[in-house]
């Protein structure tokens, strides 16, 4: 399902920055989840909250990937925890044949990096 087209100008509002994963862990008492511990060369790590358990059961194989965030959300609170940001990724396919991947960038790009 396609969705509305929006303007330029709404698409530069959205913040996407490299971040790299510190810490993965699936939420307790949930199927889905994972808590991300997040480095965008900020002060300190932002936790991320995200919806991606099933396609990674062993949680620490995210850990050092740099991967694309939407970074300038409102906070979200998702099982009682924060979530300050949103991971990028592409999914789709039919039964059987589906596809699910990050989307990562380069090692050699720093953490806090922008898209512009």
């Amino acid at each position: 399902m396609d969705k509305p087209k929006i303007s330029i100008e709404d698409f530069k509002k959205i913040e996407i920055k490299i971040g790299e994963i510190l810490s993965a862990e699936k939420v307790p008492e949930t199927d889905k989840l994972l808590r991300l511990t997040v480095n965008f060369g900020e002060e300190a790590p932002r936790q991320i909250v995200s919806g991606i358990s099933l396609y990674f059961p062993e949680p620490q194989a995210l850990v050092g990937k740099k991967c694309a965030f939407a970074t300038n959300l409102e906070p979200r609170t998702i099982k009682g925890l924060e979530s300050n940001g949103m991971i990028l990724a592409v999914s789709g396919g039919e039964a059987g044949s589906q596809y699910f991947s990050l989307l990562e960038s380069s090692q050699s790009i720093p953490p806090g990096a922008s898209a512009k």
